[in-house]
């Protein structure tokens, strides 16, 4: 059964943060609020965690999941950018973005696209940040759309109810996006706008 962790908005109570930080360095998958509806989340690295939201959300190993992290100077860890990506990813996080960029040899092959690359995620949201600062590593996620539906999940309660058996916690801040991250792919000569969400696409049209 999962467990639900109400937090404030503004100022998210450090206990259920470090509780929720907790489970997830056991393995845990999560479902947690970001500026662009909730997402399923798992420590960075986690192949079983990963293997789980794959199952939730009914994706092959073709959809990009994401890389989170919790500011823009984390990213060259994970992804290799030149200097128009970088110029342009700086300039549009923190922010409801999923960048999709060639991988570097930090990342698993059970997290990459079969094309080596895959997404990463800067989120503008306090109660998101807040866990990636109390885990002081990135998550692995991707957002909280059930199969047949076509919106990220907006409410916690909902979530635990439709996800019960399937993941240990619910952090819920009350204040998620009901967009979900506009996605961009970089990888090749010009930007392609793969989804239209949040994220405005001035930089990449």
């Amino acid at each position: 059964m999962a467990r639900y962790y109400p937090v404030h908005p503004e100022n998210p109570q450090a206990r259920s943060i470090h509780q929720v930080a907790d489970l997830l360095r056991e393995g845990a998958v999560i479902a947690y609020p970001t500026d662009s509806g909730f997402a399923l989340g798992t420590l960075f690295g986690n192949k079983e965690g990963i293997d789980t939201m794959r199952r939730i959300r009914d994706l092959d190993e073709r959809h990009h999941l994401s890389v989170v992290v919790s500011e823009f100077a984390q990213l060259g860890r994970y992804v290799d950018m030149d200097n128009r990506e970088f110029r342009a990813i700086k300039a549009s996080t923190p922010g409801p973005f999923t960048f999709i960029l060639r991988a570097t040899r930090e990342v698993p092959r059970s997290m990459q696209h079969p094309n080596k690359t895959v997404g990463v995620r800067v989120p503008d949201h306090v109660t998101a940040l807040a866990l990636l600062d109390e885990l002081d590593e990135p998550l692995v996620s991707s957002t909280l759309i059930l199969p047949g539906q076509e919106e990220p999940m907006s409410e916690g309660w909902q979530i635990k109810e439709a996800l019960d058996n399937d993941i240990a916690a619910v952090l819920d801040s009350g204040d998620v996006g009901h967009v979900p991250t506009t996605v961009v792919d970089l990888t090749g000569e010009e930007p392609v706008v793969v989804r239209r969400g949040g994220g405005k696409t001035e930089l990449f049209d």
